[in-house]
């Protein structure tokens, strides 16, 4: 896939699920689940339901959920249609894959957490992601930015020798190529309390690197493609609140006083 994507020609697919029985977001929102927790009075899965509608690209809409009367009507009012969640974020995406078929590509992934998203932001991303010949694209912020516009900000950055940068969750799936990379993501997920056998499925040369600080963040991307097996690349989105999700009670504040300043600025 090259070039600029074609209205309506991506297939937007919503993380929903809950990663903990008892996340502390939506216990102290009083919500069933994360996805509900209201921002500035609504529930976060509705404001970004609202973004991907109002987003020329995005032509069809899937939220990957558990089920859930309070998610469903959300989804209902946005035409927007529920597919079951799965144990993990890579086999809900897999499960997710399956059931809307190879005519869902290219697939944007996108996260229920994330109310400061913005069409200006899924635009970037999807011209950005069209352009670079890549099969998955991730998005990314660097850190300066994000410090200089937001201190207060508690992000996980990972750092390579040109920058440090945090993820965005935002993904483009560009065509059926990048179920190989969903696929290696399971493996890893399964991999995640044995560190050594992740340092064996990406190889010791980019880990150590990445450990003494030599390794770029295209490097990486290059090694993440040979290992995988499909092209792999990052886009570098020059919007702080791209990297800005709400897991905890602090980062909703954030995200409250981020968008009353939106409003102001009308």
């Amino acid at each position: 896939m090259n070039g600029a994507p074609a209205p309506g020609g991506f297939t937007a697919l919503v993380l929903a699920g809950a990663r903990s029985p008892d996340d502390p977001l939506a216990r102290e929102a009083g919500v069933a689940f994360k996805a509900l927790a209201p921002v500035a009075g609504r529930p976060m899965l509705a404001r970004v339901l609202d973004v991907l509608a109002a987003s020329p690209a995005i032509g069809r809409i899937a939220v990957c959920a558990p089920p859930d009367t309070g998610i469903a009507a959300i989804c209902t009012a946005a035409n927007a249609r529920v597919v079951p969640a799965a144990a993990s974020p890579a086999r809900s995406v897999a499960a997710a894959l399956d059931a809307l078929g190879e005519g869902a590509y290219p697939v944007l992934v996108a996260t229920a957490d994330h109310p400061l998203l913005t069409p200006d932001m899924v635009g970037f991303f999807l011209r950005e992601a069209a352009a670079s010949g890549g099969d998955v694209v991730v998005a990314l912020a660097a850190r300066g930015m994000i410090v200089r516009h937001h201190p207060d900000a508690v992000r996980t950055f990972l750092r390579f020798r040109d920058e440090a940068y945090s993820g965005c969750n935002l993904f483009a799936l560009t065509g059926p190529r990048a179920a190989a990379a969903v696929r290696f993501w399971q493996r890893a997920e399964a991999e995640r309390k044995r560190p050594w056998r992740l340092v064996r499925a990406f190889g010791l040369q980019p880990l150590a690197l990445f450990a003494l600080g030599r390794l770029t963040l295209d490097r990486a991307m290059a090694f993440a493609s040979r290992r995988i097996g499909v092209t792999v690349r990052a886009v570098r989105m020059p919007f702080a609140e791209a990297a800005i999700d709400v897991d905890k009670p602090a980062d909703r504040v954030l995200a409250e006083r981020i968008l009353a300043g939106r409003a102001s600025d009308v």
